[in-house]
C-alpha cells in the first residue's frame, strides 16, 4: 500500500515562519500537494536500493515567482546519500528547472536509486526541501525543516556549513520521512550451500595382487629345486612375510595349476590338476611359518596365458600368430596349429610355451587404511602431511571440523585441482568469499574444467554481489545456480521453482507466498531457518510465534540478535 503524505505542510509552515513571501498563498492549503513513495519499506535488490516517488500539484497552486528544490536523501547510521535534486519553478522564475504552470495540474514521477552499503540496513528515505523567493529571507535557496516549516537559524546554518556529524544530524532532523527501513532478505540467500565439492577416489581397503610361477618341465608335474628358488617365488615369499608384520594387511593365497595348450586336452587337464597339488605342497612348505590357509585349483590348458605371453613377446609376427589361432574354436585344432607355428617360430617353443607349464601362486593382499579418527588425530597433531591426497580429500568430506586444514594441506602439497575447488567450498561456507575466489582461480590454473568449478564460480560471484560476472558462468551452470542468479536480480517468480529448502523459502517470502515458504522450511532446524520463521510470523501478524522463533534462532546463533535489532521485517517485535 502506498503511503500518502502532505508535502504542502512543509511549505505552509515555511511561509508562516520564514517571511518567504512567494510561499504565503501556497501555504494556505496544506493538503494540496500529495506525495507517495513506492515501496514504503525499501527493498535491497542486486546491490541497489530503489524507490519511485510521485507527486501531484493542483492547478492554480504554484506561485509564479517561487522556486523549490526537493532532494531525496537516504539517511543511515553514520552517513547519508543524496539522490538527484528536482528543481520546481514558477512561470516567472528565470532558471533551468521544471516549470509548474499555474493554470493546470501537474503530476511528477521520479525514480531514485542508491548503491547499497551494509550500514544502510537500518535507513530512512527523506525529502530535504530548500526554498527561494526574490524577496524576504529566502533570496538564496535555504534549507527548511520539512517537518515544521521553520527556516534555519543563523547558528543552525553555521552548523550546516561545517558538513560534519552535527551537520548530518541536523539535515536528518530537517528531512521529511517518506519511506522507512530496508528489506534485506535478498542478502540472506545462502549461495554457498549450493556449491559443489568434487569427488575423491579414496578407498579404505586397497587390494594388491602379486603372482609368481612354479615352472615345470614338459609333461611333468614334479617340481625341481630350481623352480622353487626362482626370483619371483622368493620375492613373493618375502612379500608375504612383510605383510604378516603389517597389522592392516590381510592375505589370501591360491595355487592354480595350468598346462601349455600344445598338448592333448585330456592330458593337459590331468597335468594341471597334478601341478596344482604338487605346487600346493611346495607353497605350504615355503610358507609354513605364516600360518596362512592356502587353496589350490586346476584350470587345464592356459589359452589365455598363451595369448598374453605372445602379446608381451618380441616375436615379430605375434599379431599374425594370434589372428590365426583365434580362427580355431576347437582345442584340438588349436593344439595342432600351435605345434605347427612353434616349428616356424622358435620363440614360441623356447620362450612362450615353457612358461605356461606351471603352478601359479596368487597372493591377494587387502590393506586397510587409517580410520577417520586416526586421520583427524594426525591433523590435530599438525601431521596432516602424513596423509595421502585421497585421504585428505576424504577426511575433509566427512569431518567438517578439519576440512579447511586438510584441503589446504592437499592443495599446498599436491597442487590438486579438486583440493582447491573443495577448499573454495569450505571457505565460502565460512563466509570468506574472497578466499574462495582465489581457491577457484588456483583450481582453474591447475587445469580443472569441471562442472563443479563452473557452478562454484557463479555462486561465489553471486555471494560477492557481482551478478554480471556470475551470469557469465551461470549460462553453463545447473538449474539451481541459474535460479539463484535469478533470485539475486529479484526475479523471484522465475527463481522459486529451481530452488529448495531455505533459499526457496526466501524467494517465496519475497513473493508474498508465506504458506509455501513455511513448507519449504519444514525439517530445517538451523538458526537461519528459525530467523526466517520469525520474519514470516511477523508478516502473518503472529507476534507470539515470531518471538518464539527469534528466541530459538538467537539461542543457536547469538549474532542474530544484532541483526534482528535493525531488521525492518522484525520491527513489530521491538
Amino acid at each position: 500500500m502506498k503511503k500518502f503524505m502532505t508535502l504542502i505542510v512543509v511549505i505552509a509552515a515555511a511561509l508562516t515562519l520564514s517571511s518567504c513571501d512567494c510561499f504565503k498563498k501556497m501555504a494556505k492549503d496544506p493538503a494540496a500537494i500529495q506525495v507517495s513513495c513506492t515501496p514504503e519499506v525499501l527493498v535491497l535488490n542486486n546491490g541497489k536500493i530503489a524507490a519511485d516517488i510521485s507527486a501531484t500539484i493542483p492547478a492554480d497552486y504554484f506561485n509564479k515567482k517561487a522556486a523549490l528544490k526537493v532532494t531525496p536523501v537516504l539517511f543511515f547510521e553514520g552517513g547519508a546519500v543524496a539522490g538527484e535534486t528536482l528543481l520546481l519553478q514558477g512561470e516567472k522564475v528565470a532558471s533551468n528547472g521544471m516549470v509548474v504552470a499555474s493554470g493546470e495540474s501537474m503530476s511528477i514521477q521520479r525514480h531514485v536509486e542508491f548503491d547499497y552499503q551494509p550500514a544502510m540496513d537500518a535507513c530512512v528515505l527523506k525529502l530535504l526541501v530548500e526554498v527561494q523567493c526574490k524577496s524576504g529571507k529566502c533570496k538564496e535557496f535555504t534549507l527548511i525543516n520539512a517537518n515544521n516549516g521553520a527556516v534555519l537559524t543563523e547558528s543552525q546554518l553555521a552548523v550546516l556549513a561545517k558538513n560534519d556529524n552535527m551537520a548530518y544530524a541536523l539535515k536528518n532532523e530537517c528531512g521529511r520521512q517518506i519511506a522507512v527501513g530496508l528489506n534485506t532478505l535478498q542478502k540472506d540467500i545462502d549461495f554457498a550451500v549450493a556449491m559443489q565439492a568434487e569427488a575423491n577416489n579414496y578407498k579404505n581397503v586397497t587390494s594388491y595382487v602379486t603372482k609368481a610361477d612354479l615352472v615345470y618341465k614338459i609333461n611333468s608335474s614334479t617340481l625341481s629345486k630350481k623352480a622353487v628358488k626362482a626370483d619371483d617365488v622368493v620375492a613373493l615369499k618375502e612379500l608375504v612375510e612383510n605383510n604378516l608384520a603389517n597389522e592392516r594387511a590381510s592375505q589370501s593365497i591360491y595355487v592354480n595349476g595350468y598346462a601349455s595348450p600344445d598338448g592333448p586336452e585330456k592330458l593337459n587337464d590331468k597335468l594341471a590338476s597334478k601341478r596344482s597339488q604338487s605346487g600346493l605342497k611346495a607353497v605350504e612348505e615355503l610358507l609354513k611359518q605364516s600360518g596362512l590357509n592356502i587353496d589350490a585349483a586346476a584350470y587345464g590348458e592356459d589359452w589365455d596365458g598363451f595369448k598374453e605371453a605372445v602379446a608381451a613377446s618380441n616375436i615379430e609376427d605375434k599379431d599374425l600368430i594370434l589372428q590365426v589361432l583365434s580362427m580355431y574354436s576347437s582345442a584340438a585344432e588349436r593344439e595342432k596349429e600351435i605345434k605347427n607355428l612353434a616349428s616356424v617360430f622358435g620363440a614360441l617353443k623356447t620362450d612362450v610355451l615353457p612358461q605356461l607349464r606351471r603352478a601359479q601362486i596368487v597372493n591377494t593382499t587387502d590393506i586397510t587404511g587409517k580410520t577417520d579418527a586416526e586421520m583427524v588425530a594426525l591433523i590435530n597433531q599438525g601431521l596432516a602431511t602424513e596423509l595421502s591426497l585421497e585421504e585428505l580429500l576424504h577426511i575433509a568430506e566427512v569431518q567438517p571440523a578439519v576440512a579447511q586444514v586438510a584441503l589446504q594441506t592437499a592443495a599446498d602439497n599436491y597442487g590438486d585441482a579438486r583440493a582447491y575447488n573443495n577448499l573454495a567450498v569450505v571457505l565460502a561456507q565460512a563466509g570468506d568469499f574472497d578466499g574462495a575466489l582465489k581457491a577457484l582461480d588456483n583450481a582453474a590454473n591447475a587445469g580443472s574444467k569441471s562442472e563443479e568449478l563452473n557452478n562454484n564460480y557463479a555462486l561465489v560471484y553471486l555471494a560477492k554481489g557481482e551478478v554480471a560476472k556470475a551470469e557469465m558462468y551461470a549460462k553453463g551452470a545447473n538449474a539451481e545456480v541459474k535460479s539463484l542468479a535469478a533470485a539475486a536480480k529479484g526475479e523471484y517468480t522465475a527463481a522459486v521453482n529451481g530452488l529448495k529448502g531455505y533459499n526457496a523459502a526466501i524467494a517465496q517470502v519475497q513473493e508474498g507466498n508465506l504458506a509455501a515458504a513455511k513448507k519449504s522450511l519444514e525439517g530445517d532446524k538451523s538458526a537461519k531457518a528459525d530467523y526466517l520463521r520469525a520474519v514470516i510470523a511477523v508478516k502473518e501478524g503472529n507476534l507470539t510465534e515470531a518471538r518464539a522463533a527469534l528466541s530459538s534462532a538467537v539461542s543457536k546463533d547469538a549474532s542474530l540478535a544484532k541483526k534482528a535489532a535493525k531488521d525492518v521485517n522484525l520491527a513489530a517485535l521491538r
